[in-house]
């Protein structure tokens, strides 16, 4: 099961978090990954790390925020591989405030990570797919893409439009053979939440009212969420098209 040998993948904001763990994931199921992602020494370090247990792996820098980047990263694979069988979408950044505490700068940084990357670079790969009538397309959205969280304004709404992006795609490209889906995960121990725990004045008071808000009790693992974009990108996934996969350990429910 979950066999991807042969397969090319590309994951943006792969050098860390939910991004490093699918590109391990990928390439554990024979995958050649490109790691894409801003941040070179990172990327560089997760993409020698997954070749020094035999996968195959490559960096590429990319700002999913410039077009240009997006136009030459899918010239780069499509010279050296003919196609991209499956692209994560997964480069996102975040935002804490409600609209009082937000400005339009704000909204807009968010945007061009958030929503226009994610479409600049499907686009500069889906007519290759479209030709080839096959690909699997995997987007990052968030629970905050579902159902409102409080004093996240400008995060929620690119998420909802990630969701919305996810739908359009697969019912205009089911019938050229592409899958598109998200998924929405809950709260997740990455560096950048990590991070930003440690801002608060007792992390440890914070870390667990934020696990606590998940029915489960704790917060998921990058591995968790990693493994629900292997089951997307395979066979075994085959006649899922357009959906949302709550990945939330129980944030949602009831709400």
């Amino acid at each position: 099961m979950f066999d991807l040998t042969g397969k090319i993948a590309l994951v943006t904001g792969a050098a860390s978090g939910i991004g490093e763990a699918a590109a391990n994931v990928l390439a554990r199921a024979g995958a050649f990954v490109y790691v894409a992602d801003i941040n070179e020494s990172d990327g560089v370090r997760v993409a020698e790390e997954i070749k020094s247990r035999g996968a195959q792996a490559e960096f590429l820098r990319l700002d999913v925020a410039e077009n240009a980047d997006c136009l030459r990263a899918a010239d780069a694979v499509h010279k050296t591989h003919g196609r991209l069988d499956i692209l994560v979408n997964n480069a996102g950044i975040g935002h804490v405030g409600t609209i009082e505490q937000t400005e339009a700068e704000d909204l807009d940084r968010l945007y061009a990570v958030n929503v226009r990357g994610m479409f600049s670079l499907t686009k500069a790969f889906i007519p290759r797919m479209i030709e080839r009538r096959s690909g699997v397309i995997i987007n990052t959205a968030s629970i905050g893409g579902v159902v409102a969280i409080k004093d996240r304004l400008a995060y929620c709404t690119t998420k909802f439009a990630v969701v919305g992006f996810t739908k359009c795609l697969a019912l205009d490209h089911a019938a050229h053979g592409i899958r598109a889906n998200c998924i929405c995960p809950g709260r997740v121990e990455t560096p950048f939440v990590k991070a930003r725990i440690g801002e608060y004045p007792d992390p440890e008071k914070a870390y667990r009212e934020m696990a606590a808000t998940q029915a489960l009790g704790r917060m998921g693992t990058v591995e968790e969420i990693a493994a629900s974009i292997l089951y997307l990108a395979s066979d075994e996934a085959v006649f899922i098209t357009g959906s949302a996969l709550i990945i939330d350990g129980g944030f949602s429910v009831g709400k």
